[in-house]
């Protein structure tokens, strides 16, 4: 485990107790990237609630799980990528066609590549899930 990739950490912990059938989870370092990721996964129903959650030792992020995530995990190199390319990710990354999202980071910000295809916006590579 990669103490330098708060991202990475947070989606392995998030599918460790995914796998051992636990209903919650908290994730102790926060960044506004972890947060727009977990937006993104809520959206499309892969947790639950979650509320970030301030301490005087730091913040943390408290969230539900619901059993819909089969696996995810970050994409490392963070492979730039055009509208066209998308698919050759998908086939890389995904299981199946419309199955699973992968989140792109664009210059409009964090979103999947369904939405991405559809404003015509290429980016960075930074996760997958389904």
């Amino acid at each position: 485990m990669s103490l330098n990739d708060p991202l990475a950490n947070a989606l392995s912990k998030i599918l460790n107790n995914e796998k051992i059938g636990k209903p919650d989870c908290n994730i102790e370092r926060v960044s506004k990237l972890i947060k727009d990721c977990f937006k993104i996964m809520k959206d499309h129903d892969y947790i639950g609630e979650y509320k970030v959650i301030e301490t005087k030792q730091g913040s943390f992020i408290e969230l539900k799980l619901i059993g819909n995530i089969n696996n995810c995990g970050v994409i490392k190199p963070r492979f730039a990528v055009k509208v066209s390319d998308f698919e050759k990710y998908e086939k890389r990354y995904l299981p199946a066609k419309d199955f699973g999202i992968l989140v792109i980071s664009t210059p409009k910000g964090l979103m999947t590549h369904e939405e991405a295809i559809k404003k015509s916006l290429g980016g960075r590579l930074i996760a997958y899930i389904y």
